[in-house]
């Protein structure tokens, strides 16, 4: 049995090395799409806990003024 050339070595080496690299390359992107996704997600769930205490926040200043005016009579 004859064995494989030290090129051939070299290049089955090098194409396993490409492989991989591929690989993780594909993981990597998939994992910071996931990522852009979840952050996206997060800024719009802020938005809106945002625009919930804004609302909130007017309710009680107009509670609080309506009893300002009980204690001013």
């Amino acid at each position: 049995m004859a064995t494989p050339a030290p090129q051939e070595d070299s290049l089955t080496s090098l194409e396993e090395r490409i492989r991989k690299t591929v690989e993780l390359v594909t993981s990597l992107r998939a994992e910071r799409d996931t990522a852009v996704e979840e952050s996206q997600r997060l800024r719009e769930e802020i938005d809106e806990l945002r625009k919930e205490r804004k609302h909130v926040r007017a309710r009680i200043e107009k509670l609080l003024g309506q009893m300002d005016l009980l204690s001013g009579t």
